[in-house]
Parts: C-alpha cells; structure tokens; sequence
C-alpha cells in the first residue's frame, strides 16, 4: 500500500501543485463534465429540445418538444421508499442514546436523504464529518467538485475538494491528519490555511460500476433513452395531430354549372351530378399503434427503475392482502436493499468518525459496547398496520419476542430506546421479560 508522500513522489514528482494537476487529468474531468451533463438533464435540457425546425407547405415549422419529468419522479421514490422513516438505531441503550443525540444535534436524517438522493443522481458523494462548537456536524461534498484520490489497491489516500468562484481556483486538500486549504488568488497558488483532521478522510458513498470499483454509477444512465424515445414519441404524435387536421377538398364527377342553390336559403353549396361525390380527405391518425408503443415504453422505463406501476397511479387496485401487496413492491424492496447496502457502508464509517470525536469529547464506549450499535431502516412499503400489530401481539404472548424487538418491528415507533425507558417508568406492570401470555400476566 502506497503512502500519500510515496504516490505524489512517484506519479507527480513531489510536486507541490500535484493536486492541481490530478484534477486536470482527463478522466476526473470526463467524469466531472458527466455529472454537469446529468444536472442539466433534471434542469430539464433534454435532447427533445434540441429537435431542429423544418418546412412544411413551404413554410417553416418549429415542432413540438414535449418534456417528460419522469427521472425526478423515479428519483423521489427510491429516495422516500428507502429513507421516508427515519433509520432506528439499536444496541446497547448507552451507545444507542449518545449516537442519537449527536444525530439529533447533527441534522443527520436530512443528511442522509441528502447523501442518497446524490448517490442516485450522480453516482457517488462524499460525507466531511467535524466539529463545530463541540457539536458533530457533516458537510457533502458535491461530485462535480470532489475528487478521491486511491492508490494501486483502491484504498483511498486523500481527497481533494476543487471549485472555481469569480475567476478563482479553490483547493481543499484532505490527508488522514491534516486539511490544506489553497487559491491562486493574484496569479499564483498559494498555501492559505492548514488544520489538524481529527475525523480523518473523508466518506465516499457510491453505488455499483461494473467498470471501476471506486466510483458509482448514475441511474439517470439507464433511463435517459427511454425517456428520450417516449419524448419523440408523444411530440411527433402531436405534431401530426396538428398538421393532419388540414383535409383536402375533393369532387368525384361532374359539377353542375348555373347559378346554384340560392345562398340566401342554404349557404354556400356545392351543386353535383347524379353518382358525384364530394368529400374532404385526409391522414388518419392511428391513435392505437401510438397507445401501444408508448405503454411499452412506460413499461420498461417502470421495470428498469424497478418502481411499481401502482406508485405513478398505472395500476387500479382496491382490497389487496398484506401478501399482494408485497408482490407488487417486490422489485423497490430488492432495490432499496441494494441502495440501504451502499447506505449501510457509508454509515458504518461515519459511526467511526463520531466515536473517535466523542472520545476527544471525553465521551468513550467498550469494544462490546459500541459493536452492539446497529441500524434498522423500515421501507416505506404500504402495510396493513392492523395485521403487523396483531401479529406482534401473538408473537409477544406466546413469548417468541422480546418487548425491545417487538418496539423495533413496530410501525409506530421511531425511538427505541426512548420508548423503553417510559415504558420502564410506568412501573412494574411493564417488564421486558419475554415469557409473557394472554392478558400480559407474567409466567411466575
């Protein structure tokens, strides 16, 4: 394993703007102009605008370019099926207390929203964990301006922060036990600030990339075509609508001369022979062909998203069991388990990070202790709560549970470990022993 000092030395020479010119190499600026391209994308610059005007009847015409939101939508939904309920912490009661007061004081559910919606957009993230007045705080480190730097065997090393504002170049230079803070404000690049690391590098979250292990993968790459194709799709529909409503007169036979039907009594007419024919002819519109094409797109775009048809309203259901509608949620459980896996490991780091704060803190945890912490995420899967409590009951009565799992499986408590200590202080008609049956009397 490389050292930091040994890879500058080897790949940039011990230069001292080694980090200026790793962000200039050409893949960190391919992957950086490719989240810029996904942003513009939820900005709504879709290629359908880009659609050219032409001629038609010898007049230009500008055509439709009808913008589908689709991806924000489906973006929305795996970061609320996943994240909508709070994450509960679980272990040992001291541990579980102190994590949730700095998570609490941290803001942390809405950094962990935050950190997902990132991952499903661009792919990866990095968390910065410190401290602020005592407090434990996070700032994320956007993917267009991070740059993780890993050695021969993917073990990240450093990570450099990069952005430019009002023609200046910043630089934020993270090592295990310092940060270095540089400008090229008046020309050149110069140190400007250097501080001690407590927390060390920073938490790099990323999904899955078949082609390299340290970088994520953006969903938008699996959708963006088929939404491209349902955007030409629905446009050129419209425009033939419009342009096809421009019948061409036509007679059949001959027309009889003279002065016609009086105007006055009828309107204007047309006067024919016997057997002629007048009608006005134009392109059918074949509404079926367009229907079922555009179906088929929608289907695949709601199959490779994994997101139920139920969720966009494309499905009518009414009276469904609890086991029909986990059918239908099967495919966003199987990808919320995946993005909870990506989730979990970030997480894992970060619970590193606040025990080594708290120590400085003076606050410390046994080995034991600490390893007993553990998070349970509940998927915002629509559930008949009236049968889970019933079957918690029947659980807890027959003593196949304990009270403190019973909390955790429960969809009405978010706080464990608050529950069970006013659970406790309602007296001794309360107890955790799980050898309990009907009417909660305990087994003597």
């Amino acid at each position: 394993m490389s050292t930091l000092e040994q890879y500058i030395k080897d790949k940039y020479d011990s230069s001292s703007d080694w980090f200026v010119q790793f962000v200039q190499e050409i893949p960190n600026q391919l992957r950086v102009q490719d989240v810029f391209s996904k942003k513009e994308y939820l900005n709504g610059s879709h290629a359908i605008k880009n659609s050219p005007s032409y001629k038609y009847n010898g007049k230009e015409f500008n055509p439709r370019k009808i913008v589908l939101s689709y991806a924000k939508t489906l973006l929305n939904f795996q970061k609320s099926f996943l994240l909508a309920n709070n994450i509960t912490l679980t272990g040992n009661e001291t541990v579980v207390k102190e994590f949730q007061r700095v998570s609490r004081k941290g803001k942390y559910d809405r950094i962990n929203l935050k950190i997902l919606d990132k991952v499903l957009k661009y792919g990866q993230v990095a968390e910065y964990v410190y401290l602020d007045n005592g407090i434990i705080k996070s700032k994320l480190i956007d993917s267009s301006e991070g740059y993780p730097v890993y050695d021969e065997n993917n073990i990240l090393i450093a990570y450099i922060q990069a952005f430019m504002n009002d023609g200046i170049e910043y630089y934020t230079v993270y090592e295990e036990s310092i940060v270095s803070e540089y400008n090229n404000a008046g020309g050149d690049m110069r140190l400007t600030g250097r501080y001690h690391n407590l927390s060390g590098l920073p938490i790099v979250y990323h999904n899955d990339n078949e082609l390299d292990d340290t970088e994520g993968r953006s969903e938008l790459d699996d959708w963006i075509e088929i939404l491209d194709s349902m955007e030409d799709l629905i446009s050129k529909y419209t425009d033939s609508f419009y342009k096809f409503m421009n019948p061409i007169p036509v007679a059949i036979g001959q027309q009889l001369k003279g002065e016609g039907l009086p105007s006055q009594i009828i309107g204007g007419g047309v006067t024919l022979d016997d057997g002629s024919d007048f009608k006005l002819v134009s392109n059918g519109l074949d509404y079926k062909s367009f229907e079922t094409i555009y179906k088929t797109l929608l289907q695949s775009l709601l199959d490779v998203s994994q997101t139920p048809a139920v969720s966009l309203n494309k499905t009518d259901v009414s009276n469904l069991s609890e086991v029909s509608i986990k059918l239908l949620f099967s495919l966003a459980n199987v990808k919320a388990s995946m993005n909870e896996e990506y989730m979990r490991e970030g997480l894992e780091q970060r619970f590193d990070k606040i025990r080594t704060l708290l120590a400085l803190r003076g606050t410390t945890f046994s080995d034991d202790d600490y390893d007993t912490l553990n998070m349970v995420f509940q998927y915002d899967t629509p559930s008949n709560n009236t049968e889970v409590i019933k079957n918690l009951k029947e659980l807890r009565e027959m003593g196949g549970i304990s009270l403190e799992s019973l909390l955790e499986k429960s969809p009405y408590t978010t706080d464990v470990v608050t529950e069970m200590e006013r659970l406790k202080g309602e007296g001794d008609n309360v107890s955790i022993d799980p050898n309990v049956i009907d009417n909660n009397n305990l087994v003597e």
